[in-house]
């Protein structure tokens, strides 16, 4: 008789505003958890936007995304301070390496979330019991609060982790999922958003619920066929993906370009970055990762290397800032009119991208990079390996506005 399937999902309350918390009490500071407070790119710029509220702050209708100026009309006491993204990085490999603990099979599905495969588990006690320990380990020894969601998938686990927050364990298995999944909203279903949700509700589907008597033909005609068979699969608690490690082993992607004729001038080369930039990222967004490492390299004429690479502060997925960052690095290591053989950029320090909101730390222009990496990724879509082709006629942009 098969096992039955047991999964985890572990998320961090807040996540950026409790590590946020704790970085501050080690400074001697009140915990700003306790009162109406934001975590912002840029707390003197009042249009800068918010990446994560407090619970105070969210009952007095401040969310993330708000621009500052707003949240300050809504509550005009509220403590602002800005994010740090290296500390973030070691607050989520603590929170990880506990979590591989009670499992080696292990997911990070994003910095402050993962999934863990418990099925192989010796159960000797009732899963709830284990999650709880792990739930109360995460905040003993690290100081920040998590739920956990259980399930036998992956979809389910993460459904039952967003029920009622913070601190708390909660299981959704299929017996479960007409009193608990069926209600909620359909904007609460994993990947549904504003648009879709719109659609629906259009069509008279409101809850979970309705979505899930719904034909995968009457669907279709709404979202198209494959959004249509996953809505259909989601809304009955159907999901039969694994718990997948491979993101783990990824440790870095590259792309280099070798002329048939030596190239020795600034716009060549400039060029040819563009071009290997947009393969390098649209890899990565493929992947769903970011990376906080960038090199690149170059070989002369006479086959002699040279290379250079850079941490950045926050990881990226966004074509412009990859080039950005490998021109500066090439401008620092070419010998002015030597004549270049190959070039490259590769980038390292992988961890998964499903955090959107890390991009709210970004000036205003990362808005526009992200519209062009879409653009780019949609015309690419399909192709197997893209190479060294460049999208250079977006509308209203060129090279020169990366």
């Amino acid at each position: 008789m098969a096992r039955r399937r047991v999964i985890f999902h572990i998320d961090v309350n807040s996540a950026f505003l409790s590590w946020t918390a704790i970085r501050l009490m080690k400074d001697g500071m009140s915990d700003i958890r306790l009162v109406p407070s934001v975590v912002s790119g840029d707390p003197s710029d009042r249009r800068s936007i918010i990446t994560a509220a407090s619970i105070p702050a969210k009952r007095l209708g401040i969310r993330t995304a708000d621009p500052v100026s707003m949240a300050l009309r809504k509550c005009p006491g509220l403590v602002i301070v800005k994010g740090d993204w290296e500390w973030y990085r070691i607050c989520s490999r603590g929170f990880i390496e506990i979590c591989r603990s009670y499992s080696p099979v292990l997911q990070q599905f994003s910095i402050d979330e993962c999934f863990i495969d418990m099925t192989m588990r010796n159960w000797g006690e009732d899963p709830t019991a284990v999650a709880a320990r792990l739930k109360d380990e995460i905040k003993e020894k690290l100081g920040f609060t998590v739920n956990v969601g259980i399930g036998p998938n992956k979809l389910l686990a993460k459904m039952a982790s967003d029920f009622e927050k913070p601190d708390k364990v909660h299981t959704l298995w299929e017996s479960e999922i007409a009193e608990k999944m069926w209600p909620l909203s359909v904007r609460d279903l994993l990947w549904v958003g504003k648009k879709t949700e719109e659609r629906l509700r259009a069509y008279g589907i409101h809850t979970i619920g309705d979505l899930s008597k719904i034909s995968v033909g009457s669907l279709t005609r709404l979202v198209g066929k494959k959004f249509a068979l996953q809505l259909h699969e989601f809304s009955n608690g159907r999901d039969d993906s694994s718990v997948e490690t491979e993101a783990q082993e990824a440790k870095s992607i590259s792309a280099e370009r070798t002329f048939p004729n030596d190239i020795g001038t600034e716009k060549d080369i400039d060029r040819a970055l563009f071009n290997i930039a947009c393969v390098v990222a649209h890899r990565l967004r493929r992947k769903k990762l970011s990376t906080s490492c960038i090199s690149v390299f170059i070989k002369y004429k006479d086959f002699s290397v040279m290379q250079k690479q850079r941490q950045i502060s926050q990881p990226t997925d966004i074509t412009a800032v990859i080039l950005n960052e490998a021109r500066k690095l090439v401008w620092e290591i070419w010998d002015a009119g030597s004549p270049v053989r190959q070039i490259g950029i590769g980038v390292s320090k992988l961890i998964h991208e499903d955090i959107v909101q890390m991009s709210l730390f970004e000036d205003p222009r990362m808005d526009f990079y992200r519209e062009w990496d879409r653009k780019y990724d949609e015309d690419m879509a399909g192709k197997e390996d893209p190479r060294l082709m460049a999208y250079e006629t977006i509308k209203g942009s060129n090279e020169e506005d990366l």
